[in-house]
C-alpha cells in the first residue's frame, strides 16, 4: 500500500514541479519585462529548486562519448555485450583511427566491474569507468530496476547475482584468455564467492581481484548501516519494507525494497548537509554561478535516481551479510545454475591476485570490513596481496573524485598492470635465469630451517599501504 500512495503522490506532484521549472524559466527570460524586477531572479531560483526537489529522477546515462589515451582523443562506443533479466553486462569500446594508439588499446589488459546493486544505478561509477578506460578494456554490471522486470522472468537471488558474476568472468576469459575483476562497495561479498566456488571447482580464476569498500566481515568497525541490520529481525525487514509494484509497471506484482525507501535511508544518515546543498543551489541561482549550480544538477540527477530490488535478494543479503556473516564464518552455501549446493571457500583461490581498498573516513563501509578479505584468502600468497587506505577519503571517495583519481587508481593500474600475463611471464623467467646463475658452494644443516623460517615470515605479511594527500 506505502508504494501505491507514493506512486500516487508523485504522480500528483509532477505536473506542479513541471509548472515550477516554465516559471523558472519565465522569470529568468531575459525577453520578459518581468524578469527585470528586482525579486525576478529570488523567484526564478526557488522554482527551480521547487522543480529540483518534486521532479522523478530516472536512470542516467553513462555518457562517456571519448577519453584520452595517452593524450590521443578515443571515441567510446556503449554496447550491450550479455542481457540478463536482472543485469546487463555493458561493454564501452574504444575506437581509434591512430594506428598507435590501436595498437596500445588492443595490448591493454580487460576489466570487469561490478558495480553495486544497493539503490543506485550502475552509473554511479561513472568516474571509475571513464578513468580506467585510459588504460583498460572495460565492462561493467548494469543492474536494472526490479520493477521493470516482468513476473514472468523469475525471482532474483542473491546465488543468482553469485551466478551472474561467474558468467561474466567466464564470458570475459572465452573472449580474451583472462580477465581482472574489480568490485565496489556491495558486490565485494558476491564477487569474493563467485570467484571461491570457480576456485574450489578447478576452474581458472581472475589475474587479480579488486575489492573497495566492501563489507567482507560486517563485525569490524559497525556503522549505522550494520547497526541498523544487526537490530532488526529478518522478520522485521521482511514485513516493514518489503513492497508489491504497482499496476502502472512492467514488473507489477513483484515483491521488491523500493528505491524511495533505500533513498530516504541515504537522506537521513547525513540530512543537515543534503538541506545546506540545496539552500547553496539557491543561493548560486541568485548569484548567477552557474558552474556550481551545474555541479548541483549532476550530483543530484545521480544521487537522487535510485533503482528496486527484488525482495528475495535484499533480504537475503541483510541475513547473509549483514546477521549472520557467513562468509567469514565458513557457513555460506550457494546453489549453482544447475542446482548444486557448494560451499563458499575463500581459501581455495591461489591464481588470483588479491588489492583490497578502503577509506579512512567510510561511514558505510568501516575501517577493517574490506581488509578482511586478507584473512580469508590464505591460498594467496602474501606477495599477491596488497591493502590500500586511502587517508581522507570517505565512502565515495575511494571509487570517484579527487582522491580517486590521483591517489587510489595510479595503485590499482600498477597492481592490474604487474599481474598481466606478459609482465608475470617476465618475472617468471627472470626468477628462473637467476636461480639457473647460482651456483650451490656447499649444502648445510641450517638451510632448510632458514628458508622455512623465511616463507612463514612471508606468508605472515601482507603489504599495507596508506596513501596521504599531497600537501
Amino acid at each position: 500500500m506505502l508504494y501505491q500512495i507514493f506512486e500516487t503522490q508523485r504522480s500528483i506532484m509532477e505536473p506542479f514541479s513541471d509548472l515550477a521549472q516554465a516559471a523558472a524559466k519565465l522569470y529568468s527570460n531575459p525577453l520578459n519585462p518581468m524578469a527585470q524586477t528586482p525579486l525576478a531572479q529570488r523567484v526564478s531560483a526557488g522554482y527551480a529548486l521547487m522543480h529540483r526537489l518534486g521532479k522523478d529522477y530516472e536512470k542516467p546515462e553513462f555518457g562517456i562519448k571519448t577519453v584520452k589515451v595517452n593524450k590521443i582523443e578515443v571515441a567510446i562506443h556503449e554496447r550491450i555485450e550479455i542481457d540478463k533479466p536482472f543485469c546487463e553486462l555493458r561493454r564501452f569500446k574504444r575506437f581509434s583511427d591512430d594506428a598507435a594508439t590501436l595498437s596500445l588499446l588492443k595490448s591493454q589488459p580487460v576489466v570487469l566491474i561490478v558495480a553495486p546493486l544497493s539503490g543506485h544505478y550502475s552509473t554511479l561509477l561513472r568516474d571509475t569507468v571513464k578513468t580506467m578506460l585510459q588504460d583498460h578494456k572495460v565492462y561493467i554490471t548494469d543492474w536494472k530496476n526490479a520493477r521493470l522486470v516482468p513476473l514472468s522472468d523469475g525471482e532474483f537471488h542473491l546465488d543468482d547475482y553469485v551466478n551472474y558474476v561467474q558468467e561474466f568472468i567466464r564470458h570475459l576469459q572465452s573472449i580474451y584468455g583472462h580477465c581482472h575483476v574489480v568490485s565496489v562497495c556491495q558486490p565485494t561479498v558476491p564477487v569474493l564467492a563467485a570467484v571461491s566456488l570457480m576456485a574450489s571447482r578447478g576452474e581458472k580464476t581472475p589475474l587479480t581481484m579488486t575489492m573497495m569498500g566492501g563489507p567482507i566481515d560486517a563485525r569490524k568497525s559497525p556503522t549505522s548501516v550494520n547497526n541498523l541490520a544487526t537490530n532488526k529481525s529478518f522478520e522485521w525487514f521482511e514485513n516493514n519494507v518489503i513492497y508489491r509494484v504497482p499496476p502502472n509497471f512492467p514488473g507489477a506484482g513483484r515483491r521488491v525494497y523500493p528505491g524511495f525507501l533505500q533513498y530516504t535511508g541515504f537522506v537521513a544518515m547525513n540530512p543537515d548537509r543534503h538541506a545546506n546543498s540545496h539552500y547553496d543551489y539557491f543561493k548560486d541561482l541568485i548569484k548567477g554561478d552557474d558552474a556550481s549550480a551545474e555541479a548541483h544538477r549532476k550530483f543530484y540527477d545521480e544521487y537522487n535516481a535510485v533503482l528496486d530490488m527484488d525482495a528475495d535478494y535484499y533480504l537475503e543479503t541483510i541475513q547473509t551479510v549483514f546477521q549472520d556473516f557467513k562468509l567469514v564464518n565458513g557457513t555460506w552455501d550457494v546453489k549453482g545454475v544447475d542446482g548444486k549446493v557448494e560451499r563458499v571457500r575463500p581459501q581455495d583461490i591461489q591464481g588470483t591476485a588479491l588489492m583490497t581498498v578502503e577509506g579512512e573516513l567510510d561511514d558505510i563501509s568501516g575501517s577493517g570490513q574490506t581488509r578482511a578479505a586478507q584473512d580469508l584468502c590464505t591460498g594467496v600468497p602474501a606477495s599477491e596481496r596488497k591493502h590500500l587506505e586511502v587517508a581522507g577519503a570517505g565512502h565515495y571517495g575511494i571509487f570517484s573524485g579527487r582522491r580517486w583519481r590521483d591517489m587510489v587508481y595510479p595503485q590499482l593500474v600498477k597492481f592490474i598492470t604487474s599481474h598481466a600475463p606478459k609482465a608475470k611471464a617476465a618475472v617468471s623467467k627472470a626468477v628462473a635465469v637467476k636461480a639457473a646463475a647460482k651456483t650451490p658452494v656447499k649444502a648445510s644443516a641450517k638451510a632448510p630451517a632458514k628458508a622455512a623460517k623465511a616463507s612463514a615470515k612471508a606468508q605472515g605479511a601482507v603489504k599495507t599501504k596508506r596513501v596521504t594527500p599531497k600537501a
